[in-house]
């Protein structure tokens, strides 16, 4: 596969094995393990023998590395007890190997609506435990989160990607805490119109969360420029601040929102903007 190929268009396993090394991909607990939902098939939904989580070791410029990636395609990459369990193993694994003296890098592609409602509460203690891990990994080394397309970033794991240490995004991303079709059902279609395409990226796209200051780095679909990217964030390290731990800056400026009026993106940049400028 030529590396100037679109690496919105890859499934998850050929993303994982593009970003790391030559050669050094090996996946943990694949196909073959069998490894299935116990929940769907009673529900007469067909199950993926991954359960469609992608856990890849390797080595990223020669040094260990983690690469985790949901398969949008599959119950569009919803997270699960057996998904979200495999990634939360995986972000713990790395914490401790670099507790160990083992500098392991951590890289998460995230296409994903969320809680996979199947599975309800045990998706949501799953994706807790994500947070969790997260959270102790981006200790020692920085975690980078990318949202490349086309399911987007929602829900629980909009969570998991603010606590990422570095965020990149495509213009063909979306990340936002709800879809736009539960936000329709929720508020109304003349609130929020799940159909309207630039009305939607205008607010949850990659180009809007980049020039308000919500994700790091803005790339074209391209295996070359994301790889690019993840190479820069990694070699940047840990750091100083990461975005959740400066809450309080975020809770002043939605706290004087004003919320009876519909936003929009120039809004949005102007209430976040200070952070890109």
């Amino acid at each position: 596969m030529r590396n100037d190929s679109s690496f919105i268009e890859l499934k998850a396993r050929e993303r994982a094995r593009l970003l790391l090394d030559d050669g050094s991909f090996r996946e943990l607990l694949d196909p073959f393990e069998g490894i299935v939902s116990p929940w769907l098939e009673a529900q007469g939904i067909v199950v993926q023998s991954d359960d469609g989580m992608v856990v890849a070791k390797g080595t990223i410029n020669g040094g260990p590395a983690v690469v985790i990636a949901i398969e949008g395609a599959f119950q569009g990459g919803s997270m699960g007890e057996v998904s979200g369990a495999k990634m939360a193993a995986a972000l713990e694994l790395a914490a401790e190997d670099n507790r160990n003296g083992i500098p392991t890098q951590a890289v998460l592609c995230l296409e994903t609506g969320g809680v996979r409602l199947q599975e309800a509460n045990l998706g949501l203690a799953a994706i807790a435990d994500i947070h969790a891990a997260i959270v102790d990994l981006r200790r020692y080394t920085p975690v980078i989160g990318v949202v490349a397309g086309t399911v987007g970033c929602f829900g629980g794991m909009s969570i998991a990607a603010a606590l990422c240490s570095h965020l990149i995004v495509t213009r063909e991303a979306r990340l936002g805490l709800n879809g736009p079709q539960v936000i329709e059902q929720e508020a109304g279609i003349d609130e929020y119109d799940s159909r309207n395409r630039p009305f939607i990226w205008s607010m949850t796209g990659g180009e809007v969360r980049y020039e308000s200051g919500l994700v790091e780095t803005l790339v074209g679909d391209g295996v070359n420029a994301v790889k690019e990217a993840v190479n820069a964030a990694i070699a940047q390290g840990v750091p100083a601040q990461h975005r959740t731990d400066n809450y309080a800056w975020y809770l002043e400026r939605l706290s004087n929102f004003d919320t009876t009026k519909q936003a929009d993106s120039e809004q949005i940049k102007q209430l976040f903007g200070e952070k890109r400028a």
